[in-house]
């Protein structure tokens, strides 16, 4: 199977300090990839790298096969927009919205009308068990119910990639474990790539393999679950 997405020889320095060194990632649809490492080995970085936020300073980015971290900054956002969802540790919901609305945004910034972006965005919050707070602003939902919609969010579109950086770290046990497995759910039945970034073992075990980062370096590239 080709993969989706792929980073190959990537490499990145913030001044003197080397972030990412050479390294080679590639993900396939329908596939979860558990990105593991401690604070500052370069999780974080290399999703922002993939996604097209940051360029590499050596290597390449490919997305269905075409190159894109060379591309102009508009075709790297009209590519996150189209192609890509993005679930973070606390969620990043636009606070004036409410949770429906919310999930709504990555269909109507590509002009589905809003009729059927109500519609697509309800269905995926039914999905995920949080349709009765589609009304709600984000302040008056738990953080549980805030995290499943950020992943209803990031599904709703259907991407070819979710990226997503430690999108249980500010969860207790209990509600990131019905976050994950919601998350998991929806991606594989869409056929969504999913890139996990975590440094927490119990949630790396939802993934069907893990890559190791220590200081920027893959020490283990491949070990399956």
């Amino acid at each position: 199977m080709s993969a989706v997405l792929s980073g190959h020889g990537l490499g990145l320095a913030f001044g003197p300090t080397t972030v990412l060194h050479d390294v080679d990632i590639a993900l396939d649809p329908g596939e979860i990839v558990a990105v593991l490492g401690a604070s500052g080995s370069g999780k974080s970085t290399l999703l922002h790298v993939l996604a097209g936020l940051l360029r590499p300073d050596a290597g390449s980015v490919e997305l269905d096969g075409r190159r894109i971290d060379h591309l102009a900054d508009r075709e790297r956002s009209e590519l996150r927009l189209r192609r890509f969802g993005f679930v973070f540790q606390l969620g990043d919901l636009v606070p004036e919205l409410t949770v429906v609305e919310n999930v709504e945004l990555p269909l109507r910034l590509t002009g589905v009308a809003r009729r059927l972006a109500r519609s697509q965005a309800m269905e995926i919050l039914a999905d995920l068990a949080v349709a009765d707070v589609a009304a709600r602003r984000v302040n008056e939902v738990s953080g549980g119910q805030a995290q499943r919609a950020a992943v209803a969010r990031a599904l709703v579109h259907r991407p070819a990639v979710v990226l997503a950086d430690e999108p249980t770290g500010s969860l207790d046990t209990v509600t990131g474990e019905l976050v994950l497995e919601a998350f998991v759910r929806a991606a594989r039945a869409v056929g969504t790539a999913v890139l996990l970034v975590t440094h927490e073992a119990r949630v790396a075990s939802w993934a069907s393999r893990e890559v190791q980062l220590r200081d920027g370096c893959v020490v283990a590239p491949a070990t399956t679950s």
